[in-house]
């Protein structure tokens, strides 16, 4: 229990709210588009799809950076420095880091591991837990405990993430 309910920490030095909640919101945003990148992909032996999801989360990287750091400019009224442009950069990773592991099930089948049609459904699996793994998270960060909600917290959240990546596959595809 130890081990989940730790703080975060970055340098040795325990993460802040701010920057916290940052990174929590690249990650579900990361692996909201990473997963509506999975979906609409075409199966087959030769194309299962691991550039797809390399691209959209480079760019989805890119244009969250960017984005958070006008907003801190705005927040803060004045210009960001080099300092303040590398956070925002380190901020937004988890957004890359949504890729790592769906590229990696998609090169299974790329390598003839697995039939290409498994390994997209695995890969697409894996982001919904991950989704789903953003409630105890989230208490963690508030300093509490896991409970018996936090698993049904898990489960609407997971169930919410596929409702927004259905609406922007079906009104983009």
């Amino acid at each position: 229990m130890t081990l989940l309910h730790r703080p975060l920490f970055t340098d040795g030095l325990q993460l802040d709210r701010h920057r916290a909640a940052s990174r929590v919101s690249a990650y579900v945003y990361g692996n909201v588009l990473i997963l509506a990148a999975l979906i609409p992909i075409p199966v087959s032996p030769k194309h299962v799809g691991i550039l797809l999801v390399v691209a959209a989360a480079l760019s989805t990287f890119v244009a969250h950076a960017f984005a958070e750091s006008v907003g801190q400019s705005i927040r803060e009224d004045r210009t960001l420095t080099a300092a303040d442009r590398r956070a925002e950069l380190r901020d937004s990773l988890p957004i890359l880091t949504t890729a790592i592991l769906p590229c990696a099930i998609l090169a299974c089948a790329w390598f003839g591991w697995l039939e290409p049609r498994t390994a997209q459904l695995l890969a697409e699996v894996t982001v919904l837990i991950r989704i789903g793994g953003t409630a105890f998270v989230v208490r963690r960060l508030q300093g509490r405990p896991p409970h018996r909600a936090t698993l049904i917290q898990a489960l609407l959240v997971t169930a919410l993430a596929t409702a927004v990546v259905a609406v922007k596959v079906f009104l983009t595809h």
